[in-house]
């Protein structure tokens, strides 16, 4: 029998198959939505939240990462209480939730149409753990208008978290704002 394949182009074809399903794993933007001006006063910056700039084109996600053991995200610092920069109550109950409350908000992918919605999730970071509660989707999708705040569509990799969050964390307050963090479901 006649062998078409050496060993040598069994491993080529063999690295290019996993370097394939390794590409099929990753998020990639889904699209671009273009940045307006945010009326004077309408863009809260609460918590250093940024707001959209005219002209600049900002990525879209409607995935995350893939789930592991424990997933690596970024932390950042939203407010969850009325008039806070986290914009309207929150999806998973329609209530807002105080700043003393360990509650999050996960990108698009991983909210992952609300599935995860008032489920706890264990965030481990700065040498600590800490449990908290979906309250909400940090939109990956949308941005840039008044139902986002005037803010930018949110990266497909975050943990938006209540300051009950961070300091459960033991992150001084100097240094609240992003953090790079593993997450698992509790």
């Amino acid at each position: 029998m006649t062998c078409f394949f050496s060993k040598g182009s069994f491993l080529v074809i063999l690295l290019l198959a996993i370097c394939l399903v390794s590409e099929a794993q990753q998020c990639r933007p889904s699209g671009r939505i273009r940045g307006k001006k945010p009326p004077p006063g309408q863009c809260n910056q609460e918590d250093d939240s940024d707001c959209c700039k005219a002209g600049k084109m900002y990525p879209t996600y409607t995935c995350s990462p893939p789930m592991s053991g424990n997933t690596q995200a970024y932390l950042t610092l939203n407010s969850f209480e009325a008039g806070g920069d986290g914009g309207g109550p929150s999806e998973c109950d329609g209530k807002y939730h105080n700043d003393n409350t360990p509650v999050v908000a996960l990108s698009t992918g991983w909210y992952n149409g609300g599935s995860r919605c008032l489920n706890n999730i264990r965030i481990n970071g700065n040498g600590r753990s800490v449990v908290a509660k979906v309250v909400d989707e940090c939109d990956s999708t949308e941005g840039c208008d008044a139902d986002h705040d005037y803010q930018p569509p949110c990266p497909n990799n975050i943990v938006d978290a209540s300051k009950a969050v961070w300091k459960a964390l033991g992150v001084s307050e100097d240094n609240w704002g992003g953090l790079d963090i593993t997450w698992t479901d509790a």
